[in-house]
């Protein structure tokens, strides 16, 4: 059995759908597609397709079998195309996926001048917050805020994350400033989560980043992009990036606090999987990236000098 074939076949017949259909498709005869599928699971001793009349339905190892297969398969595609003669033309779709805010505020004006680069190119930009599974969501490249846990995946660091607390000047002559970070307890803090309830913010202790305040707000959102736009009107105390926040501290519309106790800055990296590192679409995308983030300042500010 070709197992690389076979495995192209089943993916086949789960995408259209029917046996019959995935060989119409292919072409091949549905003899050959049941022989191959078959083969399949007699190879993983596993069932892998439940077969009614009007479909098909994947059982949990199919499932399986089916996520991995594809990603197989789209490799092996990315490294016939880095061996083709025109692997210097980058071609193709590339998937990507950004934090929610970043990706509509940073990433998405990058893309123009992107694809006007490389006109053989698509994008597909997902914008989520959370951490993607890049081989059963098949994303190609992800930008993924923190420092990374030990794996197998290539990271190039694009930049540092500075977190700060800021508000109001409203809300600064109403209630005061926070001395210290263990001050919070007394203000009204806005909290971002992914669940209501209460979080943790990081800062600084005695040139250390291990300090953690929880903290428990009146006010919780799942957008930091809103928790800002509460910030300016003077709900609050808020924990921002610091690229986020620049335009508003520069207007006078936010104030940044306790500024002595920030901590260290987040690197910020573009990862991707080691079977791509080949790929001219994913180098293309990952140098350009790389290239065009090194203007963006905001991403280094420091505290005030004089403060």
């Amino acid at each position: 059995m070709d197992r690389l074939s076979a495995m192209a076949t089943f993916v086949r017949a789960v995408d259209t759908g029917s046996l019959s259909a995935a060989a119409r498709s292919l072409p091949s005869s549905l003899t050959s597609v049941s022989r191959q599928i078959s083969a399949l699971e007699e190879h993983f001793g596993t069932r892998l397709l439940l077969r009614t009349t009007r479909q098909l339905a994947l059982t949990d190892d199919g499932r399986v079998l089916y996520e991995r297969a594809k990603a197989i398969l789209g490799e092996v595609k990315e490294i016939e195309a880095a061996l083709s003669r025109d692997r210097h033309q980058p071609s193709g779709r590339i998937r990507v996926s950004s934090p929610s805010l970043m990706g509509r505020l940073v990433i998405a004006p990058l893309l123009a001048e992107f694809l006007r680069r490389h006109p053989a190119l698509s994008v597909d930009l997902l914008l989520v917050d959370r951490a993607v599974d890049m081989v059963e969501e098949d994303i190609h490249l992800a930008i993924r805020v923190g420092r990374l846990r030990d794996s197998q995946l290539v990271a190039r660091k694009l930049a540092d994350l500075r977190m700060i607390v800021c508000a109001s000047p409203a809300y600064v002559a109403a209630r005061g400033v926070p001395a210290t970070p263990g001050d919070l307890a007394h203000h009204d803090c806005l909290v971002f989560s992914d669940a209501p309830g209460s979080a943790e913010w990081r800062f600084a202790d005695d040139g250390k980043t291990g300090r953690k305040i929880r903290i428990s707000g009146r006010l919780w959102m799942n957008s930091l992009e809103a928790l800002a736009a509460a910030a300016k009107e003077g709900a609050g105390i808020v924990r921002v990036p610091s690229w986020q926040a620049e335009a508003d501290l520069a207007a006078g519309r936010l104030v940044r606090l306790l500024t002595g106790y920030e901590p260290a800055p987040t690197p910020l990296h573009l990862i991707f999987q080691p079977s791509r590192l080949a790929s001219p679409k994913i180098r293309a995308f990952t140098d350009y990236l790389v290239e065009r983030w090194r203007g963006i300042d905001p991403f280094t500010a420091r505290p005030p000098a004089n403060e």
